[in-house]
């Protein structure tokens, strides 16, 4: 990995070059877009209707830290967005972190959720952080698949506590011990 103007660049053998880093206002568009896609096609975000800017206003204020990022391919089109979150308010909470992302379509599969998670753990042990967590859609399996290769296990489930496109969902929690 090497470092130049503020972006991480992972040029590995395999790997698309993609470069990773903080995400700024003039990526709102592009990460409201990207989630929005989810929204429409799946279990990845849990909102039933597309969401506004707000969406990206809201996360900024959960932001654990400074973990905030954007994943862009060679043509510096942003391509997946990731960020850390507070499990919750207490302090005695402060070991713990949310972790969320997600790429756009075309881009999972190829190791670039990995760097990105990758990043988004490396910020966690900065933060002090040492128990990352994970909460999925049952009915998405391949985010459940991508967890539990990069060392999350499933520590609970909460059944039927959402209901998207007419059909009630249960949530996995997983968690990684940093």
């Amino acid at each position: 990995m090497t470092e130049f103007d503020g972006r991480e660049v992972r040029q590995n053998k395999g790997l698309p070059d993609v470069s990773i880093r903080k995400a700024t206002d003039q990526d709102c568009d592009q990460i409201v877009d990207i989630f929005n896609y989810y929204v429409e096609h799946g279990y990845a975000a849990y909102p039933e209707k597309p969401l506004d800017r707000r969406l990206f206003d809201f996360l900024k204020t959960i932001i654990y830290g400074n973990a905030f990022f954007v994943v862009e391919d060679k043509a510096e089109h942003v391509i997946g967005f990731g960020f850390l979150k507070k499990y919750h308010p207490y302090p005695a909470f402060d070991r713990t972190a949310e972790a969320g992302y997600f790429l756009l379509p075309g881009h999972t599969g190829q190791g670039v959720g990995a760097l990105l998670l990758n990043r988004l753990e490396q910020e966690a042990r900065e933060l002090g952080v040492d128990n990352l967590l994970a909460n999925i859609s049952a009915l998405n399996p391949q985010s459940l698949a991508f967890h539990k290769k990069h060392g999350f296990r499933e520590c609970g489930r909460f059944e039927k506590i959402l209901a998207k496109f007419g059909q009630d969902l249960d949530i996995v929690w997983m968690q990684k011990r940093l």
